[in-house]
C-alpha cells in the first residue's frame, strides 16, 4: 500500500509538475523551456516573462484548481449516490450552472457581474436534485442516473440555446466559455476561485470519516451513530459549490469528475481522506494535460476548447468502464426494461384515430402554406395547387410547399425512428440523440460546412448520414459482445454523443458560427428547404417504412425481455440490430434534411403508446403522423409568431418537449415506486 500511495501521490505530483511546465511553454507564441525556468526563478520586465506570469501562469493555475474541484466533487457524488457514473456533468450540475450564468447575463447582468457563484450554484443544485430524484434516488441504477442526467442536461440545453439565439449580442462571448475554456487575461479568476476551492476541499477532508460511513449499508451506518442524511446533504452541497465555482470561472468541463476518482479507486484507495486529495491531484493533472494538448495540437481553426479535449479523453474512459468494469449494469432499477412510462391508456381505436390524424395533418399543411409574410386565402391556395389561380401565388407556393413537406417528412422519420430505437433498447426514454446518432450526423454535416465549404450542396446530407451511421455503428460494434444489452447501448451512446457534441462545439467556436445559418441548422430548421431535400427524404421513407412495418410483429416481442423473447423463438440480437439500423438511417436522413431536432423521437412514440398501448405496427403509423403534425406546426409557428424574425422549428420542439419530458421522467419514477 505504501508503494501504491507513493505512485499515486508522488507520481501524480511529478507528472503535474512536468505537464505544468509544458503548459507554460506552448501557446500562440512558444517559449523555450529554459526561458520558462529562468522566468519562474528570476522574473524580469521582458515580454516573455510578462507573458509567462500574466497570461500563462493564471491559465495553468486555474486549470489546476478547476481539475481539483471537479474531481473531488465527482468522488463525493459517487459516494453519496453509490453510483460509479455520478459526476458533476452526468448529474446535470454543469448544464444547470451554465444555464443560470447565461440567464443571468441576459436577465440579471448586474447580479451576474457581482454574484456569479450564487447563480451558478443555484442552477447546479436544482439540476442535480432533479436528475437524482428523477433517476430514483439511492435506488437508481447507473444507466438510470446517467440517462436522467443527460435528459436534464438536454432540457437545460434547450433553454440555453433559446437564450443564445434570441440574445445573440449579449451571449456570443459566452460561446467559448460555454465550451470550457481556461483562457485568463489576468489573475482575477484565480483570486476569485482559490479560496473557495481550498476551503471546500479542506471541509471535505475533515468529513472523510463521515463519508467513509456512506460506503456501508445505511442501517449499519445509522447503528454506528452516523447521521447519514446530514452527511449526504453536506456532501451534495460541497460538490455543487465546487462545480459551480469552476463553471462560473472557466465554463462547463465534463468527464474530469468521472475519470479521476476511478483512476484513484483502481489503485485500491477507498478512504476519503486519501481518495479526495488523490482525486483532486489527478483531476488537476487531467485538465492541465488536456489544455496543454489543445495548445500543442493546433489545426487551421486554432486550438480546441479544453472542454472538448476533455470529452475526447473522457468518453473513451466511460466506454472502457462500461465494457470492462460494470458487470451488472442493468440492475433492477425502475425504467430499465419497461416499455411503459406510466399514465392511463386512452384505449383509442386505431382506424378512426389514424384517419383523423391524417386529415388533421393535411389540414395543417394547407394552413401552413397559407400563412407567412404574404397570406394566401385557402380558396386561392387550393386553386393554385390545382394549377390555376394567381401566378404570384404559384411562385410563393413553390417556396412554401417543399419546405412544409420536408417538415412533415422529417417529423415522420424522426418519430418512427424513435419507435424503433425505443423498441430495440427496451426503454421509452431513448431516441437517436441518446445513442449518438444525432450528434454524429450533426458533426458530419458541420464538418462539410466548416472544413470543406466548397463542396456541392448534396454533400451536406451525405455527410450527415455518414456521420450518424458511423456513430451508431461504433456503438453497436462495441455493444455486440454484450449481446446488444439495452443499458450498454445507452451508456455507450452517451459517450459517443459527448465526443460528437465536443467536435460540434469546437467548430462553432473556432469558426465563429454562433450567429450563422450553420448554428441555426444545428438547432433544427426547415428554412430554405427545396424539392431536392423533399425527394431525398421521401425516398428514405418510401424504402424503409415498409421494411419497418413488415418487421413490426418481431419488434413487439422485444418488449418481453431477452429470455422471454428467445423462448418465443425470436433471434433477439438480430431483431434488435434490424430495429436499430432502420431507426438510425431514418434519423440520419431526417437530420440531413431538417437539422438536429431533439425530443420529437421521444414525445411522439410515448403519446401514441398512451393512446393505443404497445403495438409496433400501429405505433409506426400513428407516431409518424403525430411527428409530422408536430414539426409542421413548429415550422409554421417559427416563421409567423415574430415575423420577419424566424424561430428555428427544432428550438420550438425542444421548448415544448423539455417540460413534457421532465413530466415523463416523473411519471416513470412514480410508476416504479
Amino acid at each position: 500500500m505504501t508503494w501504491r500511495l507513493i505512485g499515486i501521490f508522488g507520481g501524480g505530483l511529478a507528472a503535474l509538475f512536468v505537464v505544468s511546465l509544458l503548459s507554460l511553454c506552448f501557446g500562440e507564441a512558444q517559449i523555450p523551456a529554459a526561458a520558462v525556468w529562468n522566468g519562474l526563478l528570476h522574473r524580469q520586465d521582458v515580454m516573455e516573462h510578462n507573458l509567462l506570469w500574466d497570461i500563462r501562469m493564471p491559465r495553468t493555475v486555474i486549470g489546476i484548481l478547476a481539475g481539483a474541484a471537479l474531481a473531488a466533487a465527482g468522488a463525493l457524488l459517487q459516494t453519496i449516490t453509490k453510483n460509479p457514473l455520478a459526476s458533476s456533468d452526468t448529474l446535470g450540475i454543469n448544464a444547470g450552472a451554465y444555464f443560470m450564468v447565461v440567464l443571468g447575463m441576459v436577465a440579471f447582468p448586474a447580479m451576474q457581474q457581482q454574484y456569479p457563484l450564487v447563480l451558478a450554484a443555484a442552477g447546479g443544485l436544482l439540476a442535480a436534485l432533479a436528475a437524482y430524484v428523477l433517476s430514483g434516488g439511492r435506488k437508481a441504477t447507473p444507466v438510470r442516473l446517467a440517462l436522467s442526467g443527460m435528459i436534464v442536461s438536454m432540457v437545460l440545453g434547450a433553454f440555453t440555446s433559446a437564450l443564445h439565439i434570441f440574445f445573440q449580442t449579449e451571449t456570443q462571448n459566452l460561446f467559448l466559455w460555454g465550451s470550457g475554456s481556461l483562457i485568463q487575461l489576468d489573475w482575477s479568476g484565480v483570486q476569485y476561485a482559490w479560496p473557495f476551492v481550498i476551503v471546500l476541499l479542506g471541509i471535505s477532508l475533515l468529513g472523510g470519516r463521515q463519508f467513509d460511513a456512506l460506503e456501508l449499508d445505511e442501517s449499519t451506518a445509522r447503528s454506528l451513530g452516523q447521521r447519514v442524511g446530514l452527511t449526504r446533504a453536506a456532501g451534495l452541497g460541497i460538490s455543487v459549490l465546487m462545480a459551480a465555482i469552476v463553471v462560473s470561472v472557466v465554463g462547463p468541463i465534463g468527464f474530469v469528475g468521472l475519470v479521476a476518482p476511478h483512476l484513484v479507486r483502481l489503485s485500491g484507495i477507498r478512504k476519503h481522506r486519501l481518495l479526495i486529495p488523490a482525486s483532486a491531484l489527478w483531476g488537476a493533472l487531467l485538465i492541465t494535460l488536456a489544455d496543454t494538448l489543445a495548445r500543442m495540437v493546433r489545426s487551421n481553426l486554432g486550438e480546441m476548447p479544453v472542454g472538448a479535449v476533455m470529452a475526447i479523453i473522457g468518453a473513451p474512459w466511460l466506454i472502457w468502464l462500461v465494457l470492462t468494469k460494470m458487470k451488472n449494469i442493468s440492475g433492477s432499477g425502475t425504467g430499465q426494461s419497461s416499455m411503459s412510462i406510466g399514465g392511463a391508456m386512452l384505449r383509442m381505436r386505431f382506424a378512426p384515430t389514424a384517419i383523423f390524424m391524417t386529415v388533421l395533418l393535411i389540414g395543417v399543411i394547407l394552413v401552413s402554406m397559407s400563412l407567412g409574410g404574404t397570406r394566401i386565402p385557402i380558396a386561392d391556395l387550393l386553386e393554385s395547387l390545382a394549377g390555376g389561380g394567381d401566378g404570384a401565388y404559384s411562385v410563393l407556393l413553390n417556396l412554401r410547399l417543399p419546405r412544409t413537406l420536408v417538415a412533415a417528412c422529417g417529423g415522420i422519420a424522426l418519430a418512427i425512428s424513435g419507435v424503433l430505437i425505443q423498441s430495440a433498447v427496451r426503454n421509452p426514454l431513448a431516441d437517436a440523440s441518446i445513442i449518438g446518432v444525432t450528434s454524429g450526423a450533426g458533426f458530419g454535416a458541420l464538418a462539410v460546412l466548416v472544413v470543406w465549404p466548397g463542396l456541392p450542396v448534396l454533400a451536406l446530407p451525405a455527410a450527415a448520414i455518414v456521420g450518424g451511421v458511423i456513430a451508431a455503428a461504433f456503438v453497436f460494434t462495441l455493444a455486440w459482445r454484450r449481446a446488444l444489452n439495452p443499458s450498454v447501448l445507452i451508456l455507450l451512446g452517451i459517450a459517443v454523443s459527448a465526443i460528437g457534441s465536443a467536435g460540434i462545439q469546437a467548430m462553432i467556436v473556432k469558426a465563429s458560427l454562433w450567429n450563422s445559418t450553420a448554428f441555426i441548422w444545428l438547432t433544427g430548421s426547415t428554412y430554405g428547404r427545396s424539392w431536392e431535400q423533399f425527394y431525398s427524404l421521401f425516398a428514405f421513407l418510401l424504402v424503409l417504412l415498409p421494411v419497418a412495418y413488415y418487421l413490426g410483429r418481431r419488434f413487439d416481442l422485444l418488449a418481453f425481455g431477452d429470455e422471454s423473447s428467445t423462448g418465443f423463438g425470436l433471434p433477439v440480437r438480430g431483431t434488435r440490430l434490424w430495429a436499430m439500423i432502420i431507426g438510425v438511417v431514418l434519423a440520419a436522413g431526417a437530420v440531413a434534411s431538417v437539422g438536429t431536432i431533439g425530443f420529437l423521437g421521444l414525445m411522439a412514440p410515448h403519446a401514441v403508446r398512451m393512446m393505443i398501448g404497445h403495438h409496433t405496427r400501429r405505433s409506426i403509423i400513428l407516431s409518424g403522423l403525430l411527428g409530422g403534425l408536430l414539426l409542421v406546426i413548429a415550422d409554421t409557428a417559427g416563421r409567423t409568431v415574430i415575423a420577419p424574425t424566424e424561430i428555428p422549428s427544432g428550438l420550438i420542439i425542444m421548448l415544448l418537449g423539455a417540460p413534457y419530458f421532465l413530466f415523463l421522467m416523473y411519471r416513470s419514477l412514480v410508476r416504479g415506486a
